[in-house]
């Protein structure tokens, strides 16, 4: 019992990550269609650009209160970071939104490619150490296997909490959330009711990066290690996540971030570490098999 509570806290706190970065891919999708596969990439700059900020705030200008250089650091890697996203969006996707439906995603991977080799030619291609942050623990059981809850693992979901109560408040009762939503249905006609769809498109990449930021960080938090590649394999996992949520549903990139960090967790835990990645990517094939649209997705409709 001792190890389901632990691997079901250490599931829910990867599984928090993974739902982080999922949005982004459910977000763009939602909108114009498209798979940005140069989000899992965009996380794994977002998590340099926190440790860079880290590492300025206490060794140049020698900050020692650590909730505040954490606050700062979350709010300047969403910030750059959703920069960053935007001068993707409109150098690489917006002239091809047009184009035939191959272009964006083939800019798209190449996009990924280029963010991935720019974070090994300016950081190097060895590991990167981050500095421990909330590296207390908590005893919730004695004996020979106590549950454990690390400061960091409550500082993940708290943060992710938050952040998804923010952005459902901001998709549900803001002017942009309207118009996201307008977007989503139906592109041609929000412009025609006065949407800037071109705006809507460029906050909703920013958003997203700045999602992915905070999913940055809090790995850099829960791993203290980075490396040039690391947007490879959390992004994949987390589109995983969206498609087995329902792509397109932003509550269903949630649910399924969490299926994916309990899978994983669970399967490294009881069986073999080794086979952990087949273990998830089976239980999305076997659910899109009885369910083609996801746990939470809606069925496409097509318009004749």
């Amino acid at each position: 019992m001792e190890n389901f509570l632990q691997q079901l806290i250490n599931g829910l706190t990867l599984g928090s990550i993974y739902g982080l970065i999922a949005i982004g891919y459910t977000m763009v999708f939602g909108i114009i269609g498209m798979v940005n596969f140069a989000h899992g990439d965009v996380f794994m700059l977002s998590g340099f650009i926190a440790l860079i900020v880290f590492l300025a705030l206490t060794q140049m200008l020698g900050m020692i209160s650590m909730p505040l250089i954490f606050l700062i650091v979350l709010l300047a890697a969403m910030m750059l970071t959703g920069l960053w996203n935007w001068t993707i969006e409109r150098v690489a996707y917006r002239p091809l939104r047009g184009s035939f439906r191959l272009a964006p995603l083939i800019s798209a991977i190449g996009m990924s490619i280029f963010l991935a080799n720019f974070a090994q030619v300016a950081q190097g291609p060895r590991n990167k150490a981050a500095p421990g942050l909330f590296t207390d623990l908590i005893f919730l059981t004695d004996g020979p296997f106590p549950v454990t809850l690390s400061y960091k693992q409550m500082v993940i979901m708290a943060v992710t909490a938050t952040l998804l109560a923010v952005f459902w408040f901001v998709v549900q009762k803001t002017s942009l959330g309207r118009a996201q939503r307008a977007c989503e249905q139906d592109r041609k006609m929000a412009a025609l009711l006065g949407v800037d769809v071109d705006r809507t498109i460029s906050l909703t990449f920013v958003i997203g990066a700045a999602l992915a930021a905070v999913a940055g960080t809090l790995y850099m938090v829960y791993y203290g290690v980075l490396h040039f590649n690391d947007g490879f394999t959390p992004g994949i996992k987390a589109f995983t996540a969206a498609v087995l949520g329902g792509i397109g549903s932003l509550p269903g990139a949630v649910v399924g971030g969490l299926l994916i960090g309990l899978i994983e967790t669970f399967w490294s835990a009881y069986f073999s570490s080794d086979y952990k990645d087949v273990a998830a990517f089976s239980i999305l094939a076997v659910t899109l098999i009885f369910m083609p649209s996801g746990l939470l997705g809606r069925p496409e409709v097509e318009k004749v």
